[in-house]
């Protein structure tokens, strides 16, 4: 049975995809991509269809929908208002608890928000990588306990 991961952002053009490229990235070079499938959703519908923004990966766009809760172990929010949303979507108290700031399980602490990189330039971007860099480090030995934690 895979471990499931979704990333979730605004529309699902920008941070989330770069999360899912960098995250699915981190899974391979481990050897888990057997294991492990990642995924990326935005929590509204605005540019469902649409590829992501050039500046990021290509992509199709989607909207975070209700019903995948059941078949995801982890739901994986870049900012404080994703992570409010993702829980009031949420149909049970065990749904809820699958919702996780990405930038937890980064080293350094501090701000959870990984800010939006839509409105500015390629600077914005290379900061938003970054911070999906350090984190994924981080999510990816979580996963990998995760992983452990089923086969004992």
């Amino acid at each position: 049975m895979s471990y499931r991961v979704c990333f979730v952002c605004t529309g699902n053009i920008c941070r989330s995809p770069m999360a899912e490229a960098v995250f699915r990235a981190r899974v391979a070079e481990a050897g888990l991509a057997d294991l492990v499938e990642v995924d990326s959703a935005g929590t509204g519908g605005w540019h469902v269809g649409e590829g992501a923004d050039p500046r990021t990966v290509a992509h199709t766009a989607r909207m975070f929908e209700r019903s995948w809760f059941s078949r995801l172990d982890l739901v994986i929010a870049l900012d404080a208002g994703h992570v409010t949303a993702l829980r009031r979507l949420a149909p049970t108290g065990e749904d809820a608890q699958k919702v996780r700031p990405l930038r937890a399980y980064a080293p350094a602490g501090g701000d959870l928000d990984v800010p939006e990189p839509y409105y500015g330039g390629r600077d914005g971007f290379e900061e938003c990588l970054a911070m999906v860099e350090e984190a994924s480090v981080g999510l990816l030995a979580a996963v990998h306990a995760a992983l452990e934690g089923r086969v004992a």
